[in-house]
């Protein structure tokens, strides 16, 4: 029993994404047993774009159920059988994602017939869903609707039934049942990640961890590596056995978290910015081995940039003397801030602290702050960046 089914979204941010219609046709290899089509109310906006793409309004939405209203009807219409999409990860994700809003699990067999199409119908100059249907003859009405899109799968899903005659179509579900398979295993292991920044760690069966770094998007980092053909990631294709993450606010304070957690880090930053009456300029420090820069940089091109805003923003000298103080940045959420300590030249620690709360005293700052032992010199260069940008802001360190 396959359900060929199409999903619309609100066209909200990655993971933040609500349904606004679904259209589920249950079929059983020769005819529509039963089906379901409806508008959802993702209960907020839809972005201009997604109304201009499927003509969805949020006045249309607005008296529609939502999700939680159809979730009981599409587990029954479902029950036993295997999803069937075009490109059908993403309609797998918005209904697990939906599900476990509501603290549910829902797990189903899935077949993408894009994949099919390229095995089938080979040679095509687009498998799109529009332009493949177009090229081959399926009919296909309401394009970029719930019940149009379906319809038009399901299809063409049928033509690929019918010239399935190596049985590509088992094939495909024989690989997708198997727990071993690589394609589902990596799937799970990645689909329930954010697509924020922070740290991501990588597990082996034990709980050791394999490898962590800091990257711009949690969740497409960890689907890079996994669908990588490079070596170098071989290994921890093979051996993770689960994938964990933690929110660090800014990359400094990552690095930082990192560094303390035994990471070893050798940066180079060979361009200095020095000061020649009341001019800045840059030039490499070999060739000034005997002045102390104001700070450093990793490139030419670097300084240039940061260069530009110094000058724009007529920062004085003694704005680079970054000897002690806290200084302030964002947190890992909206009423939270993060400090770095600098105590005498040295890059003590960092830490977090909640808005409502004042760091008013040093024994505050060491209870909150997370030690950092005998931090690179290159921090305090990556720290003066984040002050000239605007990033950080500097306070004094409490007395007492």
């Amino acid at each position: 029993m396959y359900c060929i089914l199409d999903i619309e979204g609100d066209g909200a941010p990655f993971r933040k994404e609500s349904i606004i219609e679904i259209a589920v046709y249950r079929f059983d290899g020769h005819r529509i047993v039963d089906q379901f089509i409806s508008l959802v109310n993702p209960e907020g906006p839809i972005t201009p774009f997604v109304r201009k793409l499927t003509g969805i309004t949020e006045k249309m939405v607005k008296t529609a159920p939502k999700f939680h209203e159809l979730a009981r009807r599409i587990v029954e219409i479902t029950d036993g059988a295997v999803l069937v999409g075009h490109n059908v990860e993403f309609d797998y994700r918005m209904l697990r994602q939906s599900f476990r809003r509501l603290g549910y699990d829902y797990e189903k067999e899935t077949l993408d017939t894009i994949e099919l199409a390229r095995k089938l119908l080979p040679g095509e100059p687009s498998y799109s869903l529009g332009k493949l249907c177009k090229s081959i003859g399926v009919p296909m009405t309401e394009h970029h609707r719930a019940a149009g899109d379906a319809r038009a799968t399901l299809d063409l899903f049928r033509l690929m039934m019918a010239k399935d005659s190596d049985k590509e179509i088992l094939s495909a579900r024989r690989e997708q049942n198997s727990v071993d398979n690589y394609a589902v295993r990596s799937r799970r292991l990645i689909e329930d990640l954010p697509a924020d920044s922070g740290l991501i760690y990588f597990h082996d069966a034990k709980g050791k961890i394999l490898y962590f770094d800091y990257v711009d998007g949690i969740y497409r980092a960890a689907q890079k590596i996994f669908a990588s053909g490079n070596k170098r990631w071989e290994k921890l294709q093979n051996n993770t056995a689960r994938i964990t993450y933690e929110f660090t606010g800014t990359r400094l304070i990552a690095e930082l978290m990192m560094y303390a957690k035994g990471k070893k880090m050798q940066k180079r930053y060979p361009v200095g910015l020095y000061l020649n009456g009341d001019r800045y300029f840059l030039e490499r420090t070999a060739a000034r081995k005997d002045d102390e820069p104001l700070m450093r940089f990793r490139t030419f091109n670097q300084g240039k940039r940061l260069l530009e805003v110094i000058r724009e923003r007529e920062l004085p000298p003694d704005f680079f003397n970054a000897k002690d103080g806290l200084f302030i940045g964002e947190g890992r959420n909206i009423g939270e801030k993060s400090f770095l300590v600098v105590d005498e030249g040295q890059l003590l620690g960092c830490g977090y602290f909640e808005l409502h709360h004042q760091i008013l005293s040093r024994d505050k700052v060491s209870r909150l702050m997370i030690q950092v032992n005998s931090a690179p010199d290159f921090f305090i260069d990556e720290m003066k960046m984040s002050l000239v940008k605007g990033e950080l802001q500097r306070q004094p360190l409490p007395d007492k």
